[in-house]
C-alpha cells in the first residue's frame, strides 16, 4: 500500500529519523498559514510546495494543461499560497502515472533546507527493500541522490552501494558506519548518516514495510542528514498489525475499478492493454498475462479471483473488466484446485446469464479438478463462450479473436 509523502515522513520523524518539516494543506489558504506556521517553528522564509500523489517524477511533471511543476519553490508565504493553487484541483501527469495522471487533492508545504553554510549541500540516494535472492533485506545507498537510480544503475551500478541485513541480528552499527564510509561522509556528516541509517532501518522493520526509498537523502550545509522526499510502501499482508496505517490508504490515487475490486476482495490493476484477464491466482496470472501477449495481445488487467472463485466473485470480475472500454476478448483461466472448475464454469454461464449482453467473446479455459464437467458446461451453454483445454488453445482461440 502505497503512502503520501507527508504520512511517510510523518512515520520517519517517529522512529527518530531527521526530516525535512512540511505541513499538509489542501486549500491555497491552509497553504499560506502551513507557510506562516513553518516560518514560526523553523525560521524558514523559502518554502517548497509538493504535490501529494501517489507518483514519482513529480519535480518533472506538469500540471495538465498548464507549464505548472508538481513541485516548486516559494519564496514567501503568499507565494506559497499561489503555488498551491496552481497545484490544487490539478492533474499531475509524471512519467510514473502516464497517460492519465493524479489528481492533486493536497500540498506539502515543506521547509527550503537548501540554505547556505559552511559547505554545499549534497544529496544521496537510500533505499531499503527485501533482496529476493538471498532472502534478506539490503540497503541500497548511492552519491547519485535527486537523479532516477534505475539509469544510475543502468549506466554507473558501480555507484550504488548494497549492504545486505542479517534478519537473526538485523542491522548492525558497523554496518552503518560501512554505508557512511562508502559515501565519502565524514565527521559530524558521518555520525549524522549513521544515526540516519540506523533509525530508517528500525522503521522499515517496525513498519511491514515492502520498500523505503529516500530520494534525496540531503547532507545540509550544517552537516544535518535528513529525509527531503519520503517513497513507502507498506506490506498489504502485513495490515492486520497496523490498524492505524491501513486508515492512511488513499482510494482518490487508484484507479476506481481497483477501489471497487478491492471492495469485492478482488485483487485488479488496470493495465492498457486489450484482453481483460480473469485467473486464479497470481503466478497463473503472470503466465496468463505472458501467453497473451505472445499471442499477439496485450493484458488490459490483472484479476486475481483467488482459490475461491464462485458465480459471484466471477460476475463481480466480469462486470469489473467490461467497464473497461479497450477490453476485446477476455480470458478465463482457472485452474481447478481448491475450487472445482464444474463449479467456475456454472458460475460463467450464471454471471453472463446475469449481466445480459456481453459486447466481447469469451475464452475459457479450466484445468484441474473437475474440468472435463466444466468444459462440457460451457460447450452447451449456448452463450458465446470459447471452451479451451490447454493454454496453447486458449491463446490461439485469443489470437483468432484479435485478428
Amino acid at each position: 500500500m502505497n503512502i503520501h509523502e507527508y504520512q511517510a515522513k510523518g512515520l520517519l520523524k517517529s522512529y527518530g529519523v531527521r526530516v525535512q518539516e512540511g505541513i499538509v494543506a489542501s486549500t491555497p489558504d491552509e497553504a499560506f498559514e502551513a507557510a506562516k506556521q513553518l516560518n514560526q517553528q523553523t525560521g524558514t522564509t523559502w518554502y517548497v510546495v509538493k504535490a501529494q500523489i501517489h507518483a514519482g517524477g513529480r519535480g518533472k511533471g506538469t500540471i495538465i494543461g498548464t507549464d505548472y511543476r508538481g513541485v516548486m519553490l516559494a519564496k514567501s508565504q503568499e507565494a506559497a499560497r499561489e503555488k498551491a493553487g496552481q497545484m490544487l484541483g490539478g492533474t499531475l501527469l509524471t512519467i510514473q502515472n502516464a497517460p492519465e495522471g493524479h489528481v492533486v487533492n493536497k500540498v506539502l508545504i515543506a521547509e527550503d533546507v537548501y540554505y547556505p553554510g559552511a559547505s554545499e549541500p549534497k544529496e544521496y540516494y537510500m533505499g531499503i527493500l527485501l533482496d529476493r535472492n538471498t532472502g534478506t533485506n539490503v540497503i541500497m545507498a548511492s552519491t547519485e541522490g535527486g537523479m532516477d537510480i534505475e539509469e544510475v544503475a543502468k549506466h554507473t551500478p558501480e555507484k550504488i552501494i548494497k549492504e545486505w541485513i542479517d534478519p537473526v541480528v538485523g542491522l548492525q552499527p558497523f554496518q552503518a558506519r560501512k554505508i557512511a564510509f562508502a559515501l565519502g561522509l565524514k565527521g559530524t556528516a558521518f555520525n549524522e548518516m549513521v544515526k540516519f541509517t540506523m533509525s530508517l532501518y528500525k522503521a522499515y522493520e517496525s513498519l511491514d514495510a515492502s520498500i523505503f526509498e529516500i530520494n534525496p537523502v540531503l547532507k545540509t550545509s550544517d552537516d544535518k542528514i535528513l529525509a527531503v522526499d519520503g517513497k513507502v510502501n507498506l506490506d498489504e499482508n502485513a495490515l492486520f498489525r497496523h490498524k492505524d496505517l491501513a486508515e492512511m490508504a488513499d482510494p482518490t490515487q487508484s484507479s476506481p475499478l481497483e477501489v471497487e475490486a478491492g471492495e469485492y476482495g478482488l485483487n485488479y490493476v488496470k493495465l492498457d492493454g486489450n484482453v481483460g484477464c480473469m485467473v486464479n491466482g497470481a503466478g497463473l496470472s503472470m503466465a496468463t498475462m505472458d501467453i497473451i501477449k505472445l499471442s499477439g495481445g496485450s493484458p488490459a488487467n490483472f484479476l486475481d479471483v483467488g482459490g475461491t472463485a464462485n458465480a459471484q466473485t466471477v460476475e463481480k470480475g466480469f462486470r469489473i473488466i467490461l467497464k473497461d472500454p479497450n477490453v476485446k476478448a477476455i480470458l478465463i483461466n482457472i485452474f481447478g484446485g481448491i475450487v472445482r472448475c464444474d463449479r467456475v464454469a456454472a458460475g460463467v454461464v450464471e454471471a453472463y446469464k446475469s449481466i445480459g449482453t456481453i459486447r466481447v467473446p469469451i475464452v475459457v479455459r479450466l484445468q484441474g479438478t473437475n474440468a472435463e464437467e466444466g468444459a462440457k458446461i460451457i460447450a452447451e451453454s449456448g452463450l458465446n463462450v470459447i471452451p479451451a483445454v490447454l493454454l496453447k488453445d486458449a491463446a490461439a482461440r485469443v489470437q483468432e479473436i484479435l485478428a
